[in-house]
């Protein structure tokens, strides 16, 4: 494979970079994370098993046959370190897969398209030359039978974090499980000046269409839709567009804007337990769910999945087309750990979003200093580290002392007898003896809690409980210092109903 060069990094550094300029949202973020899709503590290990230690993105579909499809974007080797995209092996794309229905306790993959053993090739070859072609990027994934479709943007430029500039979009195929993909004969919307409405995509397959919905390039424009029967994809003539009144074929320009911009990095599914197409996209800083009776709108107002202020740096926000019930599970990109995460929201039967996560600033995101403060608090010596060193985006909270008890806790409210599910990640210093995570009663004596010793990576801890009587508790991490030096790191707490 050929090698990240050195002049490019600064190039790379932008590749779907966060959306910079916009002002950061402080919406409570409902959304649960459930695991690290991708990279060092992931559960599939995918560095070490396919040398995929950083990547974004993870567009999901079903590939007809039991399995779940999964296409990252710009991919990079053992050499990367955070923040954002950097590194050696530079693949454009990757492709992932997955048999793994349980998704309560994370996504495994287990396989991948490779080129060698334990390495996951480049899908589509692109030239990387800036002003040319910097990359191929994918953005929508559809089986029809045994046939897998795979939309693409040719890249032409990074511009500003939230702007760059496209050659074209099409879409290639493959009829080997997405081992091999042809790109010859396929569709192709072309973008000289800027202004084509079908440069992302997100497909979905439904009454023998499939039904794509585009956006231009970039994170600033228009939502518009297209339709073509199922066994048509390769066919550009045969594309209808929605002109906001009636399906007309021709020119793509016919397309009339469905969702209002700024709309990006969509994914659309059919959802069962609602009865309602959903929709997720990136709105300004903001990872938005909308819902509509029919593919062509209207659509519900947007509401919050996860806010920048508590995951900074995201995009992405793709559905895992298994979402059953109502549990929707989301695939989340960030920009600082440069790796996809599993995260999770529950929809009411309109679909609208239910049982929110209760904590308040669950990654420390909104810690201004590194001194704790509101809505946490500490019990004797710790504080927040700001760096690489956290689960998710940028921040994460410790303790650290050589004796004594240490802490760090927030008092949330809850609905009397009620069961919950308490989660957080936690890592330790190898010495660690006596690590605490649980829920007690404001000022008072553990509810439940779990006891761990050392602690490798970053490791989930989970915690059920009936808040009895209360209408508030603490929620808390901590750690008995006896054993010389030692320290324990928090990250992305989540307080759900059960």
């Amino acid at each position: 494979m050929k090698p990240l060069r050195v002049a490019l990094i600064p190039i790379l550094v932008l590749a779907l970079a966060p959306a910079g300029s916009v002002q950061a949202s402080t919406v409570h973020s409902p959304a649960v994370v459930v695991s690290k899709l991708t990279g060092p503590h992931s559960l599939s290990d995918t560095g070490g098993r396919w040398q995929v230690h950083a990547t974004d993105l993870g567009i999901m579909w079903d590939n007809g046959n039991g399995e779940v499809l999964a296409a990252f974007g710009d991919t990079f080797g053992s050499t990367w370190q955070p923040p954002g995209a950097n590194g050696n092996d530079w693949r454009s794309q990757v492709l992932l897969r997955s048999t793994d229905r349980n998704l309560a306790d994370g996504l495994s993959f287990s396989s991948a398209a490779t080129d060698t053993a334990g390495h996951a090739k480049e899908l589509i070859p692109s030239r990387k030359i800036d002003n040319d072609e910097i990359t191929v990027i994918p953005t929508a994934g559809v089986a029809v039978g045994s046939r897998q479709y795979l939309g693409y943007m040719s890249v032409r430029h990074w511009g500003q974090p939230g702007f760059w500039d496209t050659n074209y979009a099409s879409i290639a195929y493959s009829d080997d499980n997405g081992q091999t993909w042809v790109t010859a004969g396929g569709p192709r919307w072309d973008n000289p000046g800027g202004a084509n409405r079908f440069q992302m995509a997100a497909f979905v397959r439904r009454d023998g269409f499939v039904y794509v919905y585009g956006t231009p390039n970039g994170r600033n424009g228009a939502a518009h839709l297209a339709r073509v029967p199922e066994g048509s994809i390769l066919n550009k003539s045969a594309y209808q567009y929605w002109t906001g009144t009636a399906w007309q074929s021709g020119q793509d320009t016919l397309a009339a804007p469905i969702v209002a911009a700024p709309v990006s990095e969509l994914s659309v599914q059919f959802n069962a337990y609602t009865g309602k197409w959903l929709m997720t996209y990136l709105k300004g800083s903001d990872i938005v769910l909308r819902s509509a009776s029919a593919p062509t709108g209207p659509w519900s107002a947007p509401a919050v999945v996860a806010s920048f202020a508590d995951f900074p740096g995201l995009y992405g926000g793709f559905i895992h087309p298994w979402s059953s019930g109502p549990d929707l599970y989301l695939a989340l990109s960030q920009w600082t750990p440069y790796n996809v995460y599993l995260v999770k929201v529950q929809l009411n039967r309109d679909a609208t979003i239910t049982n929110p996560n209760l904590v308040r600033d669950p990654s420390f995101e909104r810690q201004a200093t590194g001194t704790v403060s509101s809505p946490w608090a500490v019990r004797g010596n710790g504080g927040i580290d700001n760096g690489t060193w956290s689960f998710t985006a940028d921040r994460n909270a410790f303790v650290r002392y050589n004796r004594g008890w240490h802490d760090l806790y927030q008092t949330v409210a809850v609905t009397p007898n009620t069961n919950y599910t308490l989660t957080g990640w936690l890592r330790t210093s190898p010495n660690n003896d006596n690590g605490f995570f649980g829920v007690r009663a404001p000022g008072g004596p553990p509810i439940a809690e779990v006891n761990f010793r050392a602690l490798g990576g970053w490791t989930k801890q989970t915690v059920t409980f009936s808040s009895g009587s209360r209408s508030s508790v603490e929620v808390f991490a901590g750690i008995w210092t006896d054993n010389g030096d030692m320290w324990l790191q928090l990250d992305d707490l989540s307080l759900t109903k059960r």
